[in-house]
This record gives structure tokens, sequence and C-alpha cells, in this order.
């Protein structure tokens, strides 16, 4: 079979079980993979950061501006991960699937490479591990492309399935990060040539880094030799040099939002809320004005998705799922220890709960049930009905871990309210998979089916922004002394989204069924 597959027609049942079902496996088997490693180091500053914090690296003299840096990490390369997945939302059209899972799986050992070196010495700059936790926003971007590619592949009927264990195993990464470093960290995994312990302690941070290479280097591989692009997904395909050199050109115009946007909220110290709307600009202005002849045109056809109604209720939605599962991701570890770990006095609490012990679940369960969000709705034939019940699950859930850490802040022994903090924030972890899952199985259903790939990229891309935004505003009200009052803001965006979903897709005249 050619890398290049110019017939495709999965609505045609004698085609898909004849031909096209193989191939569409073979294709989700490495996609999965990759993007799993993708997620896992987009998000492996969530584990760093808790170990840098107990290795003693210090940015700033004042405690409290300290653990706002650290939360700033994660927060960093939600920004730019977000930031990348809106030209990865575009890239399928021009660079065709094989060539842009090859690529953008490549682009991850440049921070990981950059974090395993940084990790050795505690006199690193901060502006260093700034710069590399914008790189692993590579991996964050990665989820658009694949979710895009892999919608091709597979007929209308088994999408959500598909594009629900694509995502809900590629978000398993993040699971898998947060068990596998915590572990790896521990010995010499490649023995002198992957330096030494940490500065006289038993810990080897730089694994944090190295641990993924040779998973890279295997799934780059196969990528490249075993997947397919399918010229019925990208029109605009031309040879493999040129398909990467296009794909390159669009990942460097994020990646120039991206540090604009690094620089106004690190060095001019701009808000947040006035940083993510001008970075997601700067990068739809770049590709829009700065692209060459071809590839202008191209995304000009594709840009018709931001005419559309639908597109933006759908990105609010679907930034409620997906942007609280990564937001919550990044944030969790560091809000265990800095919930859990201090008494009311300021001294540190000796039965304080290890973040690296239960941190790993809250993904673990988001990612397994997210398939189930899109069978169900396969089965019922209704993602909005799934997206309803799920999101008024997530505003009670939300409401209950902010009680949790009310009483928890103000107790002497604040790891008696651990247990259900845990089992609420499992609770709302399951909710925003499951509604991953509905929400992007209406998608196809909303849009036609030339409209649907770049939708399903740039919902992703907004929603992204969830691991820029949870971990700052959960940094700030740690800062200020109440985590509580994140939750509370949190919820009410979720009832927000409850009435949208209720509007729009699940009341009896609704304009559209999904």
């Amino acid at each position: 079979m050619s890398i290049n597959i110019k017939e495709w027609n999965v609505e045609d049942p004698h085609f898909w079980q004849a031909t096209g079902k193989k191939i569409a496996l073979k294709n989700i088997l490495i996609s999965i993979p990759c993007l799993l490693l993708a997620f896992a180091i987009w998000i492996m500053w969530s584990i760093i950061i808790v170990q840098m914090q107990n290795l003693g690296f210090v940015f700033h003299p004042d405690p409290a501006t300290n653990k706002s840096l650290f939360y700033t990490l994660p927060a960093i390369a939600g920004l730019a991960g977000a930031t990348f997945r809106i030209p990865n939302s575009f890239l399928i059209a021009i660079g065709g699937g094989r060539n842009v899972i090859f690529i953008t799986t490549s682009l991850l050992l440049i921070p990981t490479i950059g974090a395993g070196i940084a990790l050795q010495n505690m006199n690193t700059p901060y502006m260093v591990f700034a710069v590399l936790a914008a790189l692993s926003g590579f991996g964050g971007g990665n989820f658009a492309s694949s979710m895009s590619n892999i919608s091709f592949f597979f007929p209308k009927s088994q999408q959500g399935t598909a594009l629900g264990l694509n995502a809900g195993l590629g978000n398993l990464g993040v699971s898998v990060m947060q068990v596998l470093l915590p572990f790896t960290m521990g010995f010499a995994l490649f023995g002198a040539l992957g330096g030494e312990k940490f500065q006289g302690t038993s810990v080897y941070i730089q694994n944090c880094g190295f641990t993924w290479i040779p998973f890279l280097i295997f799934f780059t591989l196969a990528a490249f030799f075993r997947m397919n692009n399918l010229q019925t997904a990208s029109q605009g395909l031309s040879s493999t040099l040129g398909a990467i050199g296009k794909v390159l050109f669009l990942m460097s115009l994020g990646a120039l939002a991206a540090g604009i946007g690094l620089v106004l909220l690190l060095y001019l110290k701009w808000n947040m809320w006035i940083v993510l709307p001008i970075t997601v600009f700067l990068t739809v202005l770049f590709m829009k004005y700065f692209s060459p002849g071809e590839l202008k045109s191209n995304l000009h056809k594709q840009f018709d998705i931001f005419h559309h109604k639908h597109n933006w209720v759908m990105t609010i939605i679907y930034t409620m799922t997906f942007g609280s599962f990564i937001g919550y991701s990044a944030a969790f570890p560091k809000l265990i220890q800095d919930i859990f770990g201090i008494l009311p006095g300021g001294e540190i609490n000796p039965n304080a709960p290890n973040p690296f012990a239960y941190a790993w679940l809250g993904p673990l369960v988001g990612s397994l049930v997210r398939p189930v969000g899109g069978w169900l709705s396969d089965k019922i034939e209704s993602g909005s009905k799934v997206t309803h019940w799920t999101t008024v699950a997530m505003i009670g859930a939300a409401l209950g871990v902010a009680y949790c850490i009310v009483q928890a802040k103000g107790a002497q022994t604040p790891e008696s309210y651990f247990l259900p903090f845990l089992i609420l924030f499992l609770i709302l972890f399951i909710t925003t998979g499951i509604g991953n899952g509905s929400t992007f199985r209406s998608i196809p259903y909303i849009f036609e089916k030339h409209q649907a790939g770049p939708v399903l990229g740039w919902t992703s891309a907004v929603a992204a922004y969830g691991a820029f935004i949870i971990p700052n505003v959960f940094g700030a009200q740690i800062k200020n002394g109440h985590p509580e009052y994140a939750l509370y803001g949190f919820s009410i965006y979720y009832g927000i989204c409850l009435i949208l979903n209720w509007w729009y897709y699940d009341r009896k005249n609704s304009e559209v069924k999904c």
C-alpha cells in the first residue's frame, strides 16, 4: 500500500470492510502512542515542579511568590501547547497525516533533551525552565492534528468511538507520566550517560526529560514508515519535504505568537486574561497574513469555520470538558502538596499525603472513561444528552472539592479531609473525560465533513488553554489564601455551558440534534 492513498471512501460499507478498516486501525495504533507521548511531555512540568520544590530550587526570596512561580511553569507549557494547537488544527490539510505526525512527534525531542540537561543544575535560571516549558507545548499542539487526522480514517458511525480511543488513550500519557517519572527519578536510568544524582540527594531529576527519548525515537520512525497520508484529507499535499517545510513554517508562526505571549506574561507582567486573547489573535493573524500564496489559499478555505456560529458554541462547551481535564491534570499534584502539606501556622504537615502517590489517579480515570463518552453517545444517538448530565455532575463535584479545601485549610489535621477531596476530584476528572468524548462525538453531526476536521482541531486548541488558565488561577488564589475561589469561578462557567448545550442542542426544539 502506498504511503499516499488516493481512493478513500469509508462511508461505503464494502470499501470499509475490504480495505479501509485495516488501514484505519494501523494508523490509529501508531497515532495513539505518539499522542500519549505528546501529552506526557506537555504535562510533565506538573511532576517536575513538585520535585523541584522538594529539592530546594529557589527563584524568588519570597516563599509565596516562589510557589506561584512553580505553578507558572506548567501554565507556560499550557499557553504554548494551546497556541501550537491553532496551527496544528490546519496542518493535516496541507501536510498529510503521516508527515504531520512524524514531524510533530520528532519535535518533542527538543524539550526532553533540554529539560534533562537543565534540571541537573540548581543554578539554572528560571527563564531557561520557562523556555523549556514553552517548548513542551509542542506536545499540547499535537492533539489537534492527531484528532483531525483520525477523523478522516473512520466512518461517521464509528467516529465517536475512534476519536474517543485516540483522545482517551492519548490523554493517558498524563497518568503514565505521573507514575513513571517518580519511578525513573529514583535510579541511574541511563548510567553514566544520564548524569549524577542531584547535589547530594538520591534523586535523578534529569530523568524527567531523558526518560522519553527512546520512546520518541521509536514512534517517530514508526510514524514515518508505517502511517499514511489521505489525499482526500490533504488536497494541498506536495512532496514529503515540501509538506514538512509547510508544517514547520506554520509551527514557527505559532512559536512566534507563544514567544510574544511569554514575554508579555513574564517580563511585562501583563494579566493572563489579556495575554491569552492577544496570543490567540496573533497566531491566527500570523497564519492569515504571513503564509505564502498557495498555503494562504488553503488556509483561507479552512478559516470559513470562523463564520459558523456553532464553531464558537462548541468551542465554549468543549473548553469546559477538555480544558478542565488538562488544567486540573497540570495543577493537581501541586494542589495536593499546598492544601494538605502545610498546617495553618505554616509548618510542614508530617502526615501529609504524597502527591506522587495520588496525582496520577485523576488523569487516569479521566482518560479511561473518555472513550465511554463517545461510545455512550453513539449508543443513545445523542452527544448533547451525555454532555448535559456530565455538566450537572461537574458542577456538583467542583463545589464539593471547594468545600473540602475550605475545611482542610483551617484544620490542624488537614489530611482528615483528603479522602473526600480525592473522591470528589476523581468524580470531577471522570465527568470531564466523559464530556470530552460526548462533545467530540457531536461535532461531526453539526458540521459538514470538510469542516469537521478543522473544527475538531480549533475547539481542542482553545480548550487546551485550560492548561494555562487553571494552574495560573490556582497559583494566584493559593498566593491569596483562597484556592476554593478558583473552583467557585469554574462552577459558574460550567453553569453557562449547561445552558448553552441545552439551548442549542438538547432542548426539544433545538436547531441541531447531535
